[in-house]
């Protein structure tokens, strides 16, 4: 998978995995990774789906309905991915701390639905429930937060709801942050989830 890698200058910080929004690369939230934690390092990764030329981390039937059997084997490639570069840049694949936009956000709620062990903690922006009717696995240990727009016209507060009872009845620690804007990532979702970070990470 397309990706940049920076070392951090802290080894015990977590790995940041950045995941892009449809349309965006590996590049866009580089910025927002040093508002989080500028010590860690930060592995930001390219969706390997074209949507009408615009990068995406798996494909859609329509606006806001997955491709299920194409989500499922994107994450798991992503998954394996993750083996990989921790193997190859050497940083501890237990502690990766993911950090989404919208279709970004969705592949990583997707790999806290499809493996235990794939993240230490999440930072979701915009995300919908990746899929319904599966067992998720133990959550337990893991942290999340979701920030959520009450405006959003894509992503329903109600989907926001649901992806944290989903959460939450497996375990993880959730906590859902709103605000009165559309699905556009703001800078005060962005900070709020810097604040919440260092209260998980010290």
């Amino acid at each position: 998978m397309e990706h940049i890698f920076r070392k951090g200058a802290n080894p015990d910080k977590p790995t940041l995995l950045l995941l892009h929004g449809t349309g965006g690369n590996e590049r866009d939230l580089i910025p927002l990774s040093v508002i989080i934690d500028e010590e860690a390092s930060v592995l930001s990764v390219r969706g390997n789906v074209l949507e009408n030329g615009m990068p995406r981390f798996f494909r859609r039937l329509s606006e806001g309905v997955f491709d299920e059997e194409d989500l499922v084997f994107r994450t798991s490639e992503l998954n394996e991915f993750l083996d990989e570069a921790a193997a190859k840049y050497e940083f501890d694949r237990s502690n990766i701390f993911a950090v989404g936009y919208s279709n970004g956000a969705n592949i990583a709620a997707s790999l806290l639905f499809h493996y235990e062990d794939a993240l230490k903690g999440a930072i979701l922006h915009h995300p919908m429930v990746p899929r319904r009717g599966v067992e998720l696995p133990d959550l337990t240990g893991t942290s999340v937060f979701i920030a959520a727009g009450k405006n959003d016209p894509i992503c329903p507060s109600s989907e926001s709801e649901e992806l944290t009872s989903l959460l939450e009845d497996a375990n993880a620690d959730v906590e859902l942050h709103w605000e009165n804007y559309g699905h556009q990532l703001t800078s005060q979702e962005a900070e709020a989830a810097a604040e919440w970070y260092r209260s998980k990470v010290k």
